[in-house]
């Protein structure tokens, strides 16, 4: 392929891949190749700056604290005289890596994700991954009040049911804790804050199995931060096939 038809074929991906974003969202990206990097996994990064690999996982850093701030947000207005415990709960449903699945599919991702091909069996969480990398790349290419209408107007009103969310029982430390004692593992919630600023009320939680660190979790309660921790430890044993 030559230089002419290369700079072709990208123009026409980056077409294709923004009009994908207008029919969903109704907004055509600014900057296109922060969300063509939003949607290219791990399992198909295309080379390195310096020790950061080309892929989307520093953009779904971003994009978890982003989408964090506005469910909170969004949770604490909708629920004024619901307790912080309910909350709390509400928001780690919303955000749960289950739930960003299967959101991510009901958007269609999974036909601009770029992937290895036989990646997806042994990642499970491709889909919910490249949603919190593409509010990532919305909050960087829109800024923060945008980014906050598309996920509250466009996604969670039309797409989330939080009547029925608030019956799901999503409590992954209970299902890790049950599943620990049941195959004999030891399993221990590191608090693992280093507060700098004494105003800063966020609580850093670590899973450790068997002496190994796991998967982490930042929340505005301990109870929160926690069941992420739970969530992502949970979903890092599905895919080493330790639990279904």
């Amino acid at each position: 392929m030559g230089l002419r038809d290369y700079l072709a074929h990208c123009r026409s991906k980056d077409k294709t891949l923004s009009e994908f974003i207008h029919n969903d969202f109704g907004f055509y990206p600014r900057n296109i190749s922060l969300y063509q990097l939003a949607f290219t996994h791990k399992s198909a990064s295309e080379g390195n700056i310096g020790s950061y690999k080309i892929n989307n996982e520093r953009l779904e850093y971003l994009g978890d604290a982003v989408l964090g701030t506005v469910v909170a947000d969004y949770l604490f207005r909708l629920f004024p005289t619901k307790s912080e415990g309910f909350l709390t709960e509400m928001r780690s449903k919303i955000v749960s890596r289950a739930s960003l699945n299967k959101l991510s599919q009901k958007l269609g991702f999974d036909q601009v994700i770029h992937y290895a091909h036989d990646a997806h069996s042994n990642f499970k969480s491709i889909g919910g991954n490249a949603f919190e990398a593409f509010v990532g790349a919305l909050y960087l290419d829109r800024g923060y009040n945008f980014a906050k209408n598309i996920l509250i107007n466009r996604i969670i009103r039309v797409h989330i049911d939080l009547e029925q969310l608030e019956q799901t029982d999503l409590n992954f430390k209970s299902k890790l804790l049950e599943w620990s004692q049941k195959e004999r593992h030891q399993v221990v919630f590191k608090n693992t804050n280093e507060k700098t600023n004494p105003h800063d009320r966020l609580y850093h939680i670590t899973v450790v199995l068997d002496g190994e660190e796991y998967g982490k979790g930042v929340d505005y309660s301990i109870k929160g931060a926690e069941q992420l921790a739970a969530e992502k430890t949970w979903q890092m044993l599905v895919e080493k096939n330790k639990v279904s």
